[in-house]
């Protein structure tokens, strides 16, 4: 194992960059938010309440949504499903006050392990053309589409969980140094 398991290739397959993409993004963001406790985890910034502890359980439902329901229909189990969406659209934000560090580390850590599965066992079956449950006006998304949509969703999130971080304690850089592991 490389200690940069997170580099994408330097010319591999569409599929292997797009993936590469993605883990060099939850690498980048992981580490932004690692090893915090309670306190580290609900600094926000300026007129903001994006905290590093509303984010990582945020991009933890963003995985659920992704390659649960949108790309095989299942519905996402919890803490998602009885989650009251009505009153708090913005819910998986929010009740991450009320996590400890190390439930919002598990919870990440462990999605993030499910759609790894997920993810491979659909490119097994089918690569990134295939037809993904979500669809609207009688078309499907494709597998491509659902990846490239959490590249997005990551890279905007990795750039709050940056300008977070620095303001806790001064981390910064662009990705994790060689040989990181997570430690919370």
């Amino acid at each position: 194992m490389t200690d940069t398991p997170w580099e994408p290739p330097l010319a591999g397959t569409e599929e292997e960059q797009l993936i590469g993409a993605l883990e060099r993004l939850r690498a980048t963001f992981r580490y932004k938010a690692d090893g915090l406790d309670a306190e580290g985890l609900q600094v926000s910034i300026g007129k903001s309440d994006l905290t590093l502890g509303g984010l990582l359980k945020h991009l933890a439902r963003a995985e659920e949504d992704m390659f649960t329901f949108k790309l095989t229909g299942t519905p996402q189990g919890e803490p998602w499903s009885n989650a009251d969406w009505d009153s708090d659209e913005d819910w998986d934000f929010h009740s991450a006050a009320h996590d400890t560090p190390e439930q919002l580390y598990k919870i990440w850590d462990d999605t993030i392990a499910k759609s790894r599965d997920r993810l491979a066992q659909f490119l097994e079956n089918g690569g990134l053309d295939q037809e993904a449950h979500l669809g609207w006006d009688g078309q499907h998304a494709t597998v491509r589409r659902l990846v490239c949509d959490l590249i997005e969703e990551y890279g905007r999130h990795t750039g709050h969980a940056d300008l977070i971080r620095e303001a806790v304690d001064g981390r910064v850089g662009e990705d994790p140094p060689a040989g990181w592991r997570p430690s919370s």
